[in-house]
């Protein structure tokens, strides 16, 4: 029984890859990636919070990104517009392919700009269900990713990945022992995750809708509505783009940590 499970199990494998037109997943994460990644944007961005019982809390955002020399990395800064209690609160984000990714942070009550390490990217994102990692993106080469399957989601077929911690450092900066990840085969956006906690428990659900083509010369794709769910808090955040432009021009200048000192 033993021998005719393990073969079964390779034909299952075999039938996912030819689904999956030999694509392996370490490729389908790098091309999931970067597919939201332009050259620079502005967008209008309301992140909604919302308790267990249904109480919403509204937040607008400015939020500005530019790319990176290297087609890979983004700078992203994220600041709060209203209401008026987090005001002034901005975030400034760097990727950096080959080391630790940068996270500065301003609170207006204080007048100081705050830089975090890589221990805070599993805290909670200004408040919201998202944690620092998950806004700036969880780097492929830091996690084994296997193909287990595909699955329809809306009538559109996606790639289900599970990535797990290649390393403890990754495991315990993330946050999370393990994430499955629906990535759909034609565009490769992500339009469901789930995330499982360092006990082993699943902690977050993420469905992403609303996917549009944001920059069509370069086959660029962005979910407009994104939605975190903590399953055992019953918290969640929904994330929505109201606005977006892309290639706007913006200046390197933009993304810096004096830049983040400026309330408006």
């Amino acid at each position: 029984m033993a021998r005719w499970g393990s073969v079964w199990a390779m034909i299952v494998l075999a039938a996912v890859r030819a689904q999956a037109g030999e694509l392996d997943a370490d490729e389908i994460m790098r091309r999931n990636f970067t597919v939201a990644k332009v050259v620079d944007s502005r967008a209008a961005v309301t992140m909604t919070l919302v308790s267990e019982g249904g109480a919403r809390r509204e937040r607008s955002t400015e939020t500005l990104s530019k790319l990176l020399p290297n087609g890979i990395d983004q700078k992203r800064l994220v600041r709060f517009l209203t209401p008026a209690d987090v005001k002034g609160t901005a975030t400034l984000l760097v990727e950096h392919s080959d080391g630790d990714d940068d996270i500065w942070i301003y609170l207006p009550a204080l007048h100081k700009v705050r830089r975090l390490v890589a221990n805070n990217k599993k805290d909670s994102f200004v408040g919201t269900d998202f944690s620092y990692g998950d806004v700036i993106g969880h780097k492929v080469e830091d996690w084994t990713h296997t193909l287990v399957g595909t699955e329809q989601i809306d009538g559109v077929e996606t790639y289900v990945v599970e990535s797990v911690p290649r390393t403890e450092k990754v495991r315990d900066d993330s946050g999370y022992g393990k994430r499955r990840t629906w990535i759909r085969h034609d565009n490769f956006v992500a339009v469901k995750g789930t995330y499982w906690d360092l006990a082993g428990a699943v902690v977050k659900e993420l469905t992403a809708t609303d996917v549009r083509e944001i920059e069509p010369a370069h086959h660029k794709w962005q979910a407009f509505t994104l939605t975190m769910r903590n399953t055992q808090s019953g918290h969640s955040t929904e994330i929505v783009w109201s606005k977006l432009a892309v290639g706007v021009g913006l200046d390197d200048d933009v993304f810096t940590e004096r830049t983040l000192e400026k309330e408006s």
